[in-house]
């Protein structure tokens, strides 16, 4: 999908150098999946502390339990 985007030309220029990106559409493809993985990231965050921790999980007995 094409756009027309006003973006700045200074900033495009300092994200593509920092990111060794090639072309500015892979500065701006690369910038936006950023975000979103950064932007998930938080809303993970959010949830530390309200989901219950059971001590007596044993997620090793589970993953052999699949195996079979």
């Amino acid at each position: 999908m094409r756009s027309n985007l006003a973006i700045n030309d200074r900033l495009l220029v300092q994200a593509r150098r920092a990111g060794c990106h090639r072309t500015k559409g892979e500065t701006v493809n690369a910038a936006l999946a950023e975000c979103v993985t950064r932007r998930k990231q938080l809303a993970l965050l959010g949830l530390f502390g309200r989901i219950d921790f059971d001590p007596a999980y044993d997620y090793k007995r589970d993953r052999r339990a699949k195996r079979r």
